[in-house]
């Protein structure tokens, strides 16, 4: 969907096929502005008549300064008009001298020929300016009167009451599943071969703060930068130094903190950036760590901390599960295990996974020709084996998460941070629905 300039697209809704089932755009607020709409007549009106105001000001020199040589040839005009009469009156007195005065006389009136015609020519300029003028001064009137005809408090209000019933609209769209990845975008090529970037899914939507955090270990220096633009320009708006290193590349932001894995230990460490102290760590129990239960790539990856619309998740892997990956469910503020569910995917076999929705979605291998080969349901606590494939384009995955707020994946890929689009199927609720 293109939305016409001065209008916004506020969401959209996707069948299983990725075709765009309805989009919802209203106008920019600040077009609903009584100041911005006078601003923009204001300038219209500003430019246009000025730059005409310039053009008839140079306009009305030459004029004047044409006007003053014809009248200097007009008297002339009017001493041979006294000669002609002489020369009528007694052709007989006519002598060499006189025609000669009478020739250079002619002569010297030759250059008013062009500049009489130069002078026709402006004088219908004008004439067409003045007329533009007066189209120019209808259009804005009529635009002043029809702006006039809107109450803007009305309007604004208008607006507001169609923005609670998109945020009701949005609110029956479920949690959807998995169907399409698309991309990558990519963002920005930087750091070594493995690392994390992230934003915050429970920012608001002004706040699009990004984090980098580059290796997989033996690190400990968060770079922060204030948007996705800054990120790329490589303008750093702060520097954060962790209390502790971290391990592996799976960390996450939510909710203002970070979550990472302390290195050489099972601990969970939560770091809130606005006060820059470690709030509180806690050990995930049984959890193997460094090295014993990594994805297929190694680099210390046994614990991944994520998020998705239901809330913060660990993903990890346990002797008493066989190796294979466990799921629990955390609490952001004192890192306790809500609820766990045990899954029969090997750790050491998978090259990623994300959270969306609840349900966990793990890929096959971390090199070129990934997919998304099986899924668990946290809500059935039931798996499927899937079919999604996603191009690895710089050909070894580091890190993939999922975004709940941009309903996007961040990948770092080799050294280059990229982005994919994932499309859902949504289950519209409706009044029936119980």
């Amino acid at each position: 969907i293109r939305p016409k300039e001065g209008w916004q697209v506020y969401s959209s809704a996707q069948d299983a096929d990725g075709r765009c089932i309805c989009t919802v755009v209203a106008p920019e607020q600040n077009l609903c502005s009584r100041d911005a709409k006078g601003r923009q007549l204001r300038q219209l009106l500003e430019k246009k008549v000025q730059n005409m105001s310039q053009s008839i000001e140079v306009l009305n020199l030459r004029t004047q300064r044409d006007f003053q040589y014809i009248m200097r040839m007009e008297s002339q005009i009017k001493g041979l008009r006294s000669k002609f009469r002489q020369i009528e009156s007694d052709r007989k007195t006519l002598i060499n001298k006189n025609f000669q005065e009478l020739k250079g006389k002619m002569e010297s009136l030759q250059p008013l020929i062009p500049v009489l015609e130069q002078y026709k020519t402006d004088s219908k300029l004008i004439s067409q300016f003045k007329e533009e003028i007066r189209n120019l001064s209808g259009v804005l009137i009529a635009i002043q009167e029809e702006m006039g005809a809107y109450d803007y408090e009305e309007l604004q209000q208008r607006i507001l009451n169609l923005e609670n019933r998109l945020h009701s609209c949005m609110n029956k769209l479920t949690c959807g599943k998995l169907m399409k990845i698309t991309g990558p975008l990519t963002v920005k090529t930087s750091g070594t071969r493995f690392g994390a970037w992230m934003t915050d899914p429970q920012a608001s939507p002004k706040n699009n703060r990004v984090w980098y955090m580059d290796s997989y270990t033996n690190n400990k220096i968060v770079k922060e930068y204030k948007s996705v633009a800054d990120f790329v320009a490589g303008v750093e708006s702060r520097t954060y130094n962790l209390p502790f290193k971290w391990a592996g590349t799976n960390h996450v932001v939510y909710n203002g903190s970070l979550y990472y894995n302390k290195m050489q230990s099972n601990i969970i460490v939560r770091y809130s950036f606005e006060s820059g102290r470690v709030v509180t760590q806690r050990a995930l129990e049984s959890a193997g760590f460094h090295n014993v239960y990594p994805y297929t790539w190694g680099g210390f990856s046994d614990i991944d901390l994520m998020a998705d619309e239901l809330g913060l998740w660990a993903v990890y892997a346990t002797n008493q599960n066989a190796g294979n990956i466990v799921i629990s469910q955390i609490n952001p503020d004192t890192l306790q295990i809500l609820k766990t569910w045990n899954t029969e995917y090997s750790k050491r076999n998978a090259g990623e996974s994300f959270m969306i929705c609840g349900t966990l979605y793990i890929t096959n291998s971390h090199l070129t020709g990934a997919k998304v080969y099986y899924a668990y349901s946290t809500k059935t606590s039931t798996y499927e084996y899937t079919d999604i494939p996603f191009h690895n384009q710089y050909f070894h995955m580091s890190m993939l998460d999922y975004n709940a707020r941009d309903r996007a994946l961040y990948g770092w890929n080799n050294g280059h941070q990229v982005l994919f689009n994932v499309t859902l199927f949504h289950i519209i609720k409706t009044e029936d629905d119980s």
